[in-house]
């Protein structure tokens, strides 16, 4: 029997890269999964059909992460679909570079935005379902920049590392209620990204083991965080980074 048969989650910013690798791997271990994406449905589709030509369970969900009335909905839906919430990932980001002198505070807002009030929006929303569940469990997708420092990216690695504090604070405040609270932290990381260009500090960074890490790589650190393997593991920042970088 798959390790999540019977489970539900939510996948953030699901459509593409790390949280397409992360709504994949959870429906392989069992999980019935809500895809959500901001706006591109077809990406969201995609991947829904990717579960459902393996047998798997899920559907997609449009909502952008920043407005608290949409995620009330998106959980809404989730419980109202396959009747219970389990696990929520909060993948959803936005990782534009801007120089310090450059950035606006229009931009500041549109970055701490998704990361990090996407994050509590969706906690908030989902809280009732992930207690009911009886072994909820929340992992928050951080950054390596975030750990390491990089330019052009104030708000990047603002938010990134406010994600930290915030899973340690879920962990204390959420284990009454039987819920787990993680952060997985990955590295470089092959993905497309809007436009093909790299962050620049991939020029300054190397993972030891000489090559950048896939997506599903991060995904199976998700799947065994939110599995019955996981319960005794909260509060934690994950790194998988190939040893780009060895801090705690």
């Amino acid at each position: 029997m798959p390790e999540l048969d019977g489970r539900v989650a939510l996948v953030t910013g699901a459509g593409r890269n790390i949280g397409r690798a992360i709504a994949l791997d959870l429906a392989a271990a069992g999980a019935a999964v809500v895809v959500n994406a901001r706006s591109n449905q077809a990406e969201a589709d995609a991947v829904v059909a990717e579960i459902a030509a393996a047998g798997g369970k899920a559907i997609a969900y449009l909502a952008d992460v920043t407005d608290a009335d949409a995620v009330q909905r998106m959980t809404a839906a989730a419980t109202a679909r396959f009747g219970r919430l389990d696990i929520l990932v909060n993948n959803a980001a936005v990782r534009a570079e801007v120089p310090f002198a450059e950035l606006d505070y229009a931009r500041w807002r549109a970055v701490l935005g998704v990361c990090l009030d996407g994050a509590f929006h969706c906690t908030k929303a989902a809280h009732a379902a992930l207690t009911a569940s009886g072994s909820g469990a929340i992992v928050n997708i951080g950054g390596l920049s975030a750990h390491t420092g990089a330019s052009d990216r104030a708000h990047v690695l603002t938010a990134k590392l406010g994600l930290i504090g915030f899973t340690r604070a879920l962990a204390h405040d959420l284990a009454p209620d039987g819920i787990t609270a993680n952060c997985v932290v990955p590295g470089m990381i092959d993905t497309t990204r809007a436009g093909g260009r790299q962050p620049s500090h991939h020029a300054t960074h190397q993972p030891l083991v000489g090559r950048r890490g896939r997506p599903d790589e991060i995904a199976s650190a998700v799947r065994w965080l939110v599995g019955p393997q996981g319960r005794y593991v909260t509060g934690q920042s994950i790194h998988l980074n190939g040893g780009t970088y060895l801090g705690s």
